[in-house]
């Protein structure tokens, strides 16, 4: 398998592309719009196909690639399923494997930190990678006060979903603030300080409903923009539409 962790800085976004080295079909989770010609080289360089991109949710602190790449690739967009959006060619389920040539990805739903959000499962033989997108990040969860968003739902995602997997799970996180790349299942379940050491569901929930976070910078059109699987809408402010532009790449 060939497998690359991008990282977009303005919103601290990870993204991963996953590519099968016998047919060279490969596939983006969680894209930035803004980090498209970067995504596009990596793939030319590696000799790959765009097949899919996949997000987890619907993001508020960015604008996905996922439309941009399909114009440009004419790549499938892989939304969760329970959105139901007319822009999605597939959409996510439990229990319906995603295949990406000869590499299975598993979506587990993991609502929570949206009532909509997915994790992605691969083993490649050797270990076990989960994708946890918003869900679970390094030391830390994904906020729940938008979005139908619930810290409860998040506690049993977390826990039913993720820390049932082996340990030794590769935990790759949407995010992560600090320059930090990678967990696994066992240091989240040991040091993770709103979920580690077996905390009661009642302590998360108290510690989740007093973050006292500032109010997403890009929600307001990040959100109807993913809506649309990255189209910018009208209220996009004016400086920042020109990555939303589909340039023909020749």
């Amino acid at each position: 398998m060939i497998f690359r962790q991008l990282f977009e800085s303005t919103s601290s976004t990870y993204t991963y592309l996953l590519g099968c080295e016998e047919t060279g079909h490969c596939a983006l989770i969680d894209t930035v719009v803004e980090t498209t010609d970067r995504d596009l080289e990596v793939i030319n360089k590696l000799g790959l196909t765009l097949n899919y991109t996949i997000d987890t949710h619907i993001h508020a602190d960015h604008l996905t690639a996922a439309v941009k790449l399909k114009a440009l690739t004419k790549s499938k967009i892989i939304y969760p399923g329970i959105c139901e959006l007319p822009c999605m060619d597939i959409g996510a389920k439990e229990g319906e494997v995603i295949k990406i040539g000869n590499i299975s990805l598993h979506p587990l739903f993991t609502p929570g930190h949206t009532d909509h959000h997915f994790a992605y499962l691969l083993d490649n033989g050797t270990q076990q990678m989960i994708f946890t997108g918003d869900a679970l990040l390094i030391e830390a969860c994904g906020r729940t006060d938008f979005q139908s968003g619930d810290a409860t739902t998040l506690y049993k995602s977390i826990h039913e979903k993720i820390f049932s997997l082996p340990d030794d799970t590769i935990v790759y996180p949407g995010h992560d603030y600090s320059g930090r790349l990678v967990s696994s299942v066992l240091q989240e379940k040991q040091r993770n300080p709103r979920l580690g050491n077996n905390k009661p569901m009642e302590d998360f929930v108290e510690i989740m409903n007093n973050l006292d976070l500032p109010y997403p910078k890009k929600i307001d059109f990040a959100v109807p923009g993913n809506e649309d699987c990255g189209v910018c809408p009208e209220n996009t402010p004016e400086e920042l539409r020109a990555p939303c532009e589909i340039h023909d790449q020749g």
